[in-house]
């Protein structure tokens, strides 16, 4: 069946049943990689995309669903990795292992989006679907902290670090 997609500003049709997951048309029919396979069943995060400023999980989202949705991806974000949220995760240094860093960013940037000066409390709401199985939840949340304070078009001045701390872990640290 050929459907009709909005991804990252970009019209495209492709021919897949309704009923495939959007993270495989994503992954195997667009080749936009930045969205990951977790769990296959929409608990661990890894898949989150946006549609229509929201975030979803790719894994258990029907293509046929979001047809009419603009759908926004890892690579939609920024595709120069320029965002803020971006930014402040390379700066504060949140991955590890990285795998589940698009989704837990693209769960953030929504967050932003409704919360542009998030309290701990409303981080650990949003990104409270999001698993993370390195345990980098401290980091980011100042990351999400930091990003909320750089411009919006990631330029100029960053914010300083949260309490006026050292974010950055030691070697063999957080």
């Amino acid at each position: 069946m050929a459907l009709k997609l909005t991804v990252n500003g970009r019209s495209t049709t492709v021919d897949v049943p309704a009923d495939t997951p959007l993270l495989w048309v994503l992954r195997d029919i667009l080749n936009l990689h930045g969205t990951k396979y977790g769990c296959g069943i929409g608990q661990c995060g890894a898949c989150t995309v946006h549609l229509n400023g929201q975030p979803v999980r790719s894994c258990i989202t029907t293509v046929g669903s979001v047809a009419t949705a603009k759908i926004t991806t890892i690579e939609g974000l920024s595709p120069k990795g320029a965002h803020p949220l971006q930014q402040a995760w390379r700066e504060v240094d949140v991955p590890q292992c990285g795998y589940c860093q698009a989704g837990q960013i693209m769960s953030a940037a929504a967050l932003l989006s409704k919360h542009p000066k998030p309290t701990d409390e409303q981080i650990d709401e949003a990104m409270n679907g999001n698993l993370c199985r390195c345990g980098t939840y401290v980091r980011i949340r100042q990351a999400i902290h930091k990003a909320a304070g750089m411009p919006a078009n990631g330029a100029g001045q960053r914010a300083e670090l949260v309490n006026g701390q050292n974010l950055r872990h030691e070697e063999g640290g957080l």
